[in-house]
Protein backbone atom coordinates (compact mmCIF):
# COMPACT_ATOMS: atom_id res chain seq x y z
CA UNK A 1 0.00 0.00 0.00
CA UNK A 2 1.13 3.54 -1.38
CA UNK A 3 2.32 5.91 2.08
CA UNK A 4 1.86 9.17 1.63
CA UNK A 5 3.64 11.98 2.60
CA UNK A 6 2.89 15.01 4.98
CA UNK A 7 1.75 17.00 1.95
CA UNK A 8 -0.17 14.62 -0.01
CA UNK A 9 -2.12 14.05 3.81
CA UNK A 10 -2.88 17.51 3.92
CA UNK A 11 -4.37 17.84 0.43
CA UNK A 12 -6.34 14.96 0.54
CA UNK A 13 -7.47 15.76 3.98
CA UNK A 14 -9.58 18.98 2.13
CA UNK A 15 -10.99 17.04 -0.56
CA UNK A 16 -14.45 15.92 0.63
CA UNK A 17 -14.71 12.76 -1.12
CA UNK A 18 -18.44 12.69 -0.95
CA UNK A 19 -18.71 16.02 -2.68
CA UNK A 20 -19.15 17.16 -6.42
CA UNK A 21 -17.62 20.32 -7.07
CA UNK A 22 -18.65 23.25 -9.05
CA UNK A 23 -16.04 24.17 -11.58
CA UNK A 24 -15.47 27.30 -9.85
CA UNK A 25 -14.77 25.43 -6.79
CA UNK A 26 -12.35 22.60 -8.09
CA UNK A 27 -10.18 25.93 -9.32
CA UNK A 28 -9.70 26.99 -6.04
CA UNK A 29 -9.55 23.89 -4.73
CA UNK A 30 -6.74 22.51 -6.90
CA UNK A 31 -4.19 25.83 -6.36
CA UNK A 32 -4.73 25.53 -2.84
CA UNK A 33 -3.59 21.65 -2.43
CA UNK A 34 -0.82 21.97 -4.70
CA UNK A 35 2.78 21.95 -3.23
CA UNK A 36 5.10 21.39 -6.01
CA UNK A 37 8.14 23.59 -6.67
CA UNK A 38 7.37 24.13 -9.57
CA UNK A 39 4.61 25.68 -11.89
CA UNK A 40 1.95 22.66 -12.18
CA UNK A 41 -0.23 22.25 -14.94
CA UNK A 42 -3.69 21.77 -14.19
CA UNK A 43 -5.73 18.86 -16.14
CA UNK A 44 -9.15 17.76 -16.36
CA UNK A 45 -10.31 13.98 -17.24
CA UNK A 46 -13.59 13.88 -18.50
CA UNK A 47 -15.53 10.46 -18.78
CA UNK A 48 -17.30 9.96 -21.84
CA UNK A 49 -20.49 7.38 -22.75
CA UNK A 50 -19.11 6.55 -26.31
CA UNK A 51 -17.62 3.18 -27.70
CA UNK A 52 -14.11 4.81 -29.15
CA UNK A 53 -13.74 1.20 -30.57
CA UNK A 54 -16.73 2.76 -33.15
CA UNK A 55 -16.23 5.51 -35.44
CA UNK A 56 -19.05 6.96 -35.10
CA UNK A 57 -18.85 7.57 -31.56
CA UNK A 58 -15.12 8.60 -31.62
CA UNK A 59 -15.26 12.17 -29.83
CA UNK A 60 -12.00 14.31 -31.37
CA UNK A 61 -11.26 18.34 -31.94
CA UNK A 62 -9.61 21.04 -31.15
CA UNK A 63 -10.22 24.04 -29.24
CA UNK A 64 -8.22 27.25 -28.30
CA UNK A 65 -7.91 27.65 -24.86
CA UNK A 66 -9.00 31.79 -24.43
CA UNK A 67 -6.11 32.18 -21.71
CA UNK A 68 -3.50 30.13 -23.65
CA UNK A 69 -1.70 26.70 -21.86
CA UNK A 70 1.21 28.81 -20.07
CA UNK A 71 3.07 26.66 -21.87
CA UNK A 72 5.98 27.62 -24.48
CA UNK A 73 4.41 25.47 -27.10
CA UNK A 74 7.86 24.29 -29.69
CA UNK A 75 6.36 24.30 -33.00
CA UNK A 76 8.03 23.17 -35.75
CA UNK A 77 7.00 23.69 -39.43
CA UNK A 78 7.70 21.49 -42.05
CA UNK A 79 6.85 23.73 -45.27
CA UNK A 80 8.62 24.64 -48.68
CA UNK A 81 10.44 27.67 -49.42
CA UNK A 82 7.99 30.18 -50.37
CA UNK A 83 6.61 29.08 -46.57
CA UNK A 84 9.43 29.84 -44.51
CA UNK A 85 9.02 33.53 -44.04
CA UNK A 86 5.57 32.91 -43.25
CA UNK A 87 6.36 30.33 -40.55
CA UNK A 88 8.97 32.31 -38.79
CA UNK A 89 7.16 35.76 -38.69
CA UNK A 90 3.96 33.36 -36.69
CA UNK A 91 6.72 32.32 -34.40
CA UNK A 92 7.17 28.91 -35.29
CA UNK A 93 10.50 27.45 -33.51
CA UNK A 94 11.94 25.27 -36.09
CA UNK A 95 11.55 25.77 -39.66
CA UNK A 96 12.50 23.85 -42.66
CA UNK A 97 12.09 20.93 -44.33
CA UNK A 98 14.41 18.09 -45.93
CA UNK A 99 16.60 19.07 -42.76
CA UNK A 100 13.87 18.49 -40.28
CA UNK A 101 12.86 14.83 -41.82
CA UNK A 102 16.60 13.78 -41.73
CA UNK A 103 16.91 14.72 -38.34
CA UNK A 104 13.15 13.12 -37.40
CA UNK A 105 15.04 9.89 -39.15
CA UNK A 106 17.50 9.67 -36.81
CA UNK A 107 15.15 9.95 -33.71
CA UNK A 108 14.19 13.63 -33.00
CA UNK A 109 11.28 14.90 -31.68
CA UNK A 110 12.05 17.23 -29.47
CA UNK A 111 9.22 19.51 -30.34
CA UNK A 112 5.28 19.69 -29.55
CA UNK A 113 3.53 20.13 -32.64
CA UNK A 114 4.16 19.96 -36.27
CA UNK A 115 2.81 22.00 -38.67
CA UNK A 116 2.66 21.41 -42.37
CA UNK A 117 1.13 21.43 -46.15
CA UNK A 118 -1.18 18.85 -47.59
CA UNK A 119 2.46 18.85 -50.37
CA UNK A 120 4.66 17.37 -47.78
CA UNK A 121 2.65 15.01 -46.22
CA UNK A 122 4.05 12.22 -48.68
CA UNK A 123 7.61 13.09 -47.21
CA UNK A 124 5.91 12.38 -43.68
CA UNK A 125 3.96 8.96 -44.23
CA UNK A 126 7.22 7.24 -43.96
CA UNK A 127 8.04 9.18 -40.72
CA UNK A 128 4.80 7.35 -38.94
CA UNK A 129 6.43 5.24 -36.78
CA UNK A 130 8.45 8.10 -35.40
CA UNK A 131 5.76 10.29 -35.02
CA UNK A 132 2.45 8.33 -34.46
CA UNK A 133 3.13 7.13 -30.89
CA UNK A 134 4.43 10.56 -29.45
CA UNK A 135 0.97 12.15 -31.53
CA UNK A 136 3.24 14.42 -33.52
CA UNK A 137 1.74 13.58 -36.67
CA UNK A 138 0.18 16.49 -38.59
CA UNK A 139 -3.41 16.07 -39.35
CA UNK A 140 -6.17 18.39 -41.44
CA UNK A 141 -8.60 17.35 -38.80
CA UNK A 142 -6.96 19.50 -35.92
CA UNK A 143 -5.39 22.38 -38.18
CA UNK A 144 -1.94 21.23 -38.79
CA UNK A 145 -1.68 20.43 -42.22
CA UNK A 146 -2.94 23.60 -43.55
CA UNK A 147 -1.71 26.21 -46.60
CA UNK A 148 -2.25 28.88 -44.09
CA UNK A 149 0.88 28.39 -42.08
CA UNK A 150 1.21 31.48 -40.68
CA UNK A 151 -2.55 30.91 -39.00
CA UNK A 152 -1.96 27.85 -38.06
CA UNK A 153 1.45 28.38 -36.07
CA UNK A 154 -0.09 31.85 -34.06
CA UNK A 155 -3.22 29.61 -33.09
CA UNK A 156 -1.12 27.04 -31.37
CA UNK A 157 1.37 29.47 -29.91
CA UNK A 158 -2.13 31.50 -29.07
CA UNK A 159 -3.41 27.93 -27.03
CA UNK A 160 -4.69 25.76 -28.99
CA UNK A 161 -4.75 22.43 -28.06
CA UNK A 162 -6.28 19.09 -30.16
CA UNK A 163 -7.86 16.50 -27.81
CA UNK A 164 -8.87 12.40 -28.64
CA UNK A 165 -10.65 9.96 -26.30
CA UNK A 166 -8.71 7.55 -25.45
CA UNK A 167 -9.61 3.82 -25.60
CA UNK A 168 -11.13 4.03 -22.05
CA UNK A 169 -13.62 6.85 -22.93
CA UNK A 170 -11.44 9.26 -21.46
CA UNK A 171 -10.74 12.71 -22.92
CA UNK A 172 -7.49 14.28 -20.77
CA UNK A 173 -6.13 17.62 -21.19
CA UNK A 174 -4.11 20.32 -20.03
CA UNK A 175 -5.65 23.51 -19.45
CA UNK A 176 -3.16 25.98 -17.99
CA UNK A 177 -0.79 26.40 -14.97
CA UNK A 178 -1.31 26.86 -11.54
CA UNK A 179 -0.04 30.21 -11.31
CA UNK A 180 -3.48 31.21 -13.46
CA UNK A 181 -6.07 32.81 -11.62
CA UNK A 182 -9.27 30.92 -11.09
CA UNK A 183 -10.85 32.94 -13.22
CA UNK A 184 -8.77 31.69 -15.78
CA UNK A 185 -8.61 28.39 -15.19
CA UNK A 186 -12.47 28.06 -15.45
CA UNK A 187 -12.14 30.21 -18.53
CA UNK A 188 -10.34 27.22 -20.27
CA UNK A 189 -12.00 24.39 -18.54
CA UNK A 190 -15.30 26.28 -19.78
CA UNK A 191 -14.25 26.59 -23.35
CA UNK A 192 -12.77 23.07 -23.40
CA UNK A 193 -16.14 21.49 -21.77
CA UNK A 194 -18.28 23.17 -24.38
CA UNK A 195 -16.37 22.14 -27.43
CA UNK A 196 -16.37 18.27 -26.38
CA UNK A 197 -20.84 18.91 -25.60
CA UNK A 198 -20.75 20.60 -29.22
CA UNK A 199 -18.79 16.89 -30.31
CA UNK A 200 -21.40 14.64 -29.03
CA UNK A 201 -22.17 11.89 -31.62
CA UNK A 202 -25.47 11.44 -32.45
CA UNK A 203 -24.88 7.65 -32.03
CA UNK A 204 -24.48 8.33 -28.07
CA UNK A 205 -26.84 6.92 -25.83
CA UNK A 206 -27.28 7.45 -21.88
CA UNK A 207 -25.15 9.77 -20.48
CA UNK A 208 -22.86 11.22 -22.28
CA UNK A 209 -20.48 13.57 -19.45
CA UNK A 210 -20.41 10.66 -16.93
CA UNK A 211 -17.56 12.24 -14.39
CA UNK A 212 -15.46 15.43 -14.63
CA UNK A 213 -11.85 15.46 -12.49
CA UNK A 214 -9.54 18.07 -12.15
CA UNK A 215 -6.00 18.07 -10.63
CA UNK A 216 -2.91 19.69 -10.81
CA UNK A 217 0.89 18.06 -11.63
CA UNK A 218 1.09 15.10 -8.32
CA UNK A 219 -2.13 16.61 -6.35
CA UNK A 220 -5.08 14.51 -5.57
CA UNK A 221 -7.94 14.57 -8.28
CA UNK A 222 -11.72 16.56 -7.54
CA UNK A 223 -14.19 15.49 -8.74
CA UNK A 224 -16.65 18.08 -10.35
CA UNK A 225 -20.31 17.80 -10.46
CA UNK A 226 -20.82 16.71 -14.30
CA UNK A 227 -24.39 19.36 -14.36
CA UNK A 228 -22.20 22.48 -14.68
CA UNK A 229 -20.79 20.81 -18.31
Amino acid sequence: MAKFTKKQKEANAKIDKNKLYSLEEACALVKEITNTKFDASVDIAVRLGVDPRKANQMVRGVVTLPHGTGKDVKVLALVTPDKEADAKAAGADYVGLDEYLDKIKGGWTDVDVIITMPSVMGKLGPLGRVLGPRGLMPNPKTGTVTMDISKAVSEVKAGKIDFKVDKTGIVHAAIGKVSFTSDKIVGNARELLDTLMKLKPTASKGIYVKSVYMSSTMSPSVQLDPKVV
